[in-house]
């Protein structure tokens, strides 16, 4: 319980909590969504990277984890 009243000190540890948990949420639908669109199963890894180390994890692990498979070209 004293992290979470930690992340709530004062409003710049609220605001970065906030923003860290949108960008999570966001980058996990965006995940998702590809994984369903390409079928491309793998870069589901990125999700527990990314809640379980973080958005700086995730998302790198992603993008590289998609630009292995040739994905960029799609773009």
């Amino acid at each position: 319980m004293g992290m979470v009243d930690a992340w709530h000190a004062n409003a710049a540890s609220s605001g970065l909590v906030w923003d860290l948990t949108i960008a999570a949420v966001a980058l996990t639908v965006w995940v998702i969504a590809e994984a369903v669109k390409h079928r491309h199963w793998l870069g589901l890894i990125a999700i527990p990277a990314t809640f379980c180390i973080g958005v700086s994890c995730g998302l790198p692990l992603y993008l590289f984890l998609r630009a292995s498979r040739g994905g960029l070209r799609d773009i």
